[in-house]
């Protein structure tokens, strides 16, 4: 189902099939059946053609759409390219015809929300706040490293010491919150989750880090629980061997597990894994056995929550359900030492892929972590290490490496490449976004928009 070059909200379109209902219920059973599962299919349809925030509308690099693109390069199936005024890390954002990236202009010591029209890649507007006092950052972390957050009305990024603003779509500012100090010598990174009426974000690696739900509305503190406090013990991962010295840390975002029947707001912490009701931030259960350092957030599917280290840290499969202390009646596996890994993996039929730092890709099983395979994946730019996220669409993952050559594999036990494709050798450490057939790739010189050349133009 396509949608207009103007865009359509999901609202807009249940609206349209409670009025096909309406002029049909005089009719017969059949008929009206009918008109049900019509509004059923077009809200779904509305829904999953968004990319709402890091990750999609769940923080688990999962889109629902097939026939997304396999095959392009710099100049195949590019519906357009844009230049972007400074680096950055951060992901796009996408509802309706709408584009949103955070980006910092740091000349003029300013953190904004860039939007852009969908059809052509054109700026529509771009605010932000102004903000000169000192900011840590490690020199490849620039700052706006988090991505936005967006539904069919707002967008909200977080700016870190700069705090949290809110727009409406034509880029009027709603509200803006002072969130406090946020200082690691290596900034942050954590993307805001929006729930409901609530917005989710994790404020930290920072002292006292703590994670918060605002009102999306308002901008106003609905709950807000500070992180659980580090246990001395001898460190394993890359820093073993200097407790007092070692980088401590989580620049993890959190994510929306559905288990059980209830959702929950799940968190990787420094050392253990969190889980939290996502109306009154009151924690549920907590899972110990992680590494001091965290990079990745979290992953989870078919009862299962991953958490997984960096620098050599230690990876944790965790059952979900639980109450209270579940490291000993809900931990599954525990792997110590493992490669580093920046980017968050994806989870499909029993098996977790994820692409570790250096390169290397690795399918493991969700209930033992033990290895399935190990491969290090191709490219053709000069960098093939990589920071991104894995996007699992239907039974193929998308991967950027840090030359932006998009690899796809087909899932399985068996590792299989279907395509390696190039654009400009331009560094990035963005990930994917998937929307209503087409790719975005923010890389640190352009916005681009991949998408087959059968489909057509918006």
């Amino acid at each position: 189902m396509k949608k207009s070059s103007s865009g359509c909200s999901a609202k807009s379109l249940l609206s349209r099939g409670n009025e096909f209902i309406t002029v049909f219920a005089m009719t017969t059973k059949s008929t009206l059946r009918c008109c049900v599962w019509m509004t059923s299919l077009i809200a779904s349809t509305a829904l999953t053609a968004n990319w709402p925030g890091w990750r999609g509308t769940d923080g688990l690099g999962v889109s629902r759409e097939t026939g997304l693109p396999v095959k392009w390069s710099a100049t195949e199936n590019i519906r357009w390219k844009i230049d972007l005024p400074e680096r950055g890390n951060s992901t796009p954002v996408v509802w309706g015809n709408r584009i949103f990236v955070t980006q910092a202009l740091e000349k003029e010591k300013k953190r904004t929300v860039m939007c852009f029209n969908r059809a052509d890649g054109r700026l529509l507007w771009q605010q932000g706040v102004t903000w000169t006092q000192a900011e840590e950052s490690h020199e490849t972390n620039p700052y706006c490293s988090a991505s936005p957050a967006t539904d069919s009305e707002r967008v909200i990024a977080w700016f870190g010491p700069a705090g949290a603003v809110c727009y409406d779509f034509t880029g009027k500012e709603l509200w803006r919150r002072d969130l406090g100090p946020q200082g690691h010598e290596w900034g942050y990174g954590s993307s805001p989750l929006i729930y409901g009426d609530l917005c989710i974000l994790y404020h930290g690696p920072a002292k006292p880090g703590y994670l918060v739900a605002l009102n999306k509305r308002t901008g106003a503190i609905v709950w807000k629980i500070a992180e659980p406090p580090l246990q001395k013990r001898a460190r394993t991962d890359g820093f073993k061997g200097r407790e007092e010295g070692g980088m401590v840390g989580s620049f993890a975002s959190p994510i929306l597990v559905k288990a059980g029947g209830r959702d929950e707001i799940v968190m990787s912490y420094a050392q253990v894994v969190v889980g939290y009701e996502p109306k009154t931030g009151k924690e549920r259960w907590r899972c110990d056995g992680a590494n001091e350092l965290i990079y990745a957030s979290p992953v989870a599917d078919d009862g299962v929550i991953v958490a997984m280290g960096g620098f050599m840290g230690t990876s944790i499969g965790v059952k979900s359900g639980g109450q209270g202390d579940v490291t000993q009646s809900h931990r599954l596996w525990q792997t110590v030492r493992t490669k580093n890994r920046l980017g968050s993996g994806v989870i499909h039929n029993g098996h977790i892929y994820v692409l570790n730092t250096p390169g290397v890709a690795e399918c493991i099983d969700l209930k033992t972590g033990k290895t399935v395979w190990e491969e290090r994946l191709p490219g053709k730019g000069p960098k093939t290490e990589s920071w991104s996220c894995m996007l699992l669409a239907g039974d193929l993952i998308y991967v950027l490496n840090q030359s932006a050559d998009c690899i796809v594999l087909k899932v399985g036990p068996k590792f299989e490449v279907v395509s390696v494709n190039a654009l400009d050798f331009t560094l990035t450490n963005a990930s994917l976004a998937a929307s209503d057939g087409e790719l975005f790739i923010r890389t640190h010189k352009h916005l681009w928009c991949i998408g087959e050349a059968k489909r057509a133009a918006r």
